[in-house]
């Protein structure tokens, strides 16, 4: 298991840990051992499901069990998730988000189902080359998120998860034909100007969806009128305007300058106070947020901040709040995916796990 660097060191490495080895036998015979807990390995089971797909079940449960019970056990645990003690923790809020972290992932005792995940694939046009970062959620701590690339838009998708939106959501979608003009420094530290400018490219947004959905509708119309099919009479316009926008954002993203001034508005809630102080360019973007056990979820406006090739943030408007994202940098072999379809596929399979 690679576990993310404790709360709120984004750049720090990641950690790894050890849940299960298998020894190789002769006669292709193999034993399995469960490395969970901290009574060193004892007897395991793995079934290979089907492709992509297999299971591990522990077979000595007992084995993760300690002499002072589940308290020491959380204790244990949140030294080692946390790298702190539960008095170091005072918000009460940040307690039972903890708390309720613990009970769901120990609840499993390493009979887990795993599945194949492929890394994003990357092209020049991209804004940054796509992969795994590690970023920072507030109360809920250090979370991976895969950042994909498909045409004008960004996709964060959640890796891990947490009690309110869990793994395979998309946490953040970014709108790379909407870049934002944002203030000078001064002015910036301003949440409510921060916060006009964003609601107004989300107007925009919103009128434009609408154009674009009245064209369609027009044009399934005009298609059924037509006594004999067309082959695609609207298909070099769309091409064309396709071409216009990639090459438009292509444009603006030449011309955006090397860095500029950036500084978080007066209010707006960070984890992490070593945000980097210079960005590159700005985006309007949406986050997902919902109650617990991804109640009432829902998209809300915010601002994708890219620093360099490896850091990028995004501002969640509504919570006042900032997650910091930095690149994962282990090689992972073996990962890349077959083909953009299989990616694709792949990240509507775990969506659908995940709802």
């Amino acid at each position: 298991m690679y576990l993310p660097p404790h709360d709120p060191h984004v750049d720090d490495p990641m950690r790894f840990k050890p849940l299960f080895r298998i020894h190789l036998m002769e006669r292709k015979c193999a034993t399995v051992e469960c490395m969970y807990g901290h009574k060193g390995p004892h007897n395991g089971h793995i079934q290979i499901l089907k492709k992509d797909e297999f299971s591990t079940k522990c077979n000595q449960t007992d084995h993760h069990r300690m002499s002072g019970g589940r308290q020491e056990e959380f204790r244990t645990w949140l030294r080692e998730e946390w790298g702190r003690t539960l008095e170091d923790i005072f918000h009460e809020h940040m307690q039972e988000l903890i708390l309720m972290k613990f009970i769901y992932t120990s609840q499993y005792d390493n009979c887990l189902t795993y599945r194949r995940i492929y890394l994003p694939p990357s092209s020049l046009d991209d804004l940054i080359k796509p992969g795994l970062f590690k970023g920072t959620y507030g109360s809920h701590g250090l979370e991976i998120v895969m950042l994909s690339f498909h045409g004008r838009k960004a996709k964060g998708t959640k890796i891990t998860g947490d009690p309110n939106i869990p793994a395979g959501q998309q946490t953040v979608e970014i709108d790379l034909a909407h870049p934002l003009q944002l203030p000078d420094v001064e002015n910036l530290r301003d949440f409510s100007e921060l916060s006009r400018i964003v609601l107004e490219v989300q107007e925009q947004v919103r009128r434009e969806e609408q154009e674009e959905e009245h064209r369609q509708e027009e044009e399934d119309g005009s298609q059924q009128a037509l006594s004999q099919p067309a082959a695609n009479p609207l298909g070099g316009e769309g091409a064309k305007g396709e071409e216009t926008a990639a090459g438009a954002e292509g444009a603006t993203q030449d011309k955006a300058p090397a860095s500029r001034p950036f500084v978080l508005p007066m209010g707006v809630i960070s984890r992490n106070e070593d945000y980097p102080r210079t960005c590159r360019i700005c985006f309007y973007g949406t986050g997902l947020i919902a109650g617990h056990g991804f109640t009432s979820p829902e998209r809300t406006p915010g601002v994708f901040v890219l620093f360099d090739d490896d850091r990028f943030g995004f501002i969640w408007l509504e919570l006042k709040s900032f997650s910091l994202y930095s690149r994962i940098k282990v090689s992972f072999q073996n990962a890349e995916a077959p083909s953009r379809e299989a990616f694709d596929e792949m990240l509507k399979n775990i969506q659908s796990l995940a709802t």
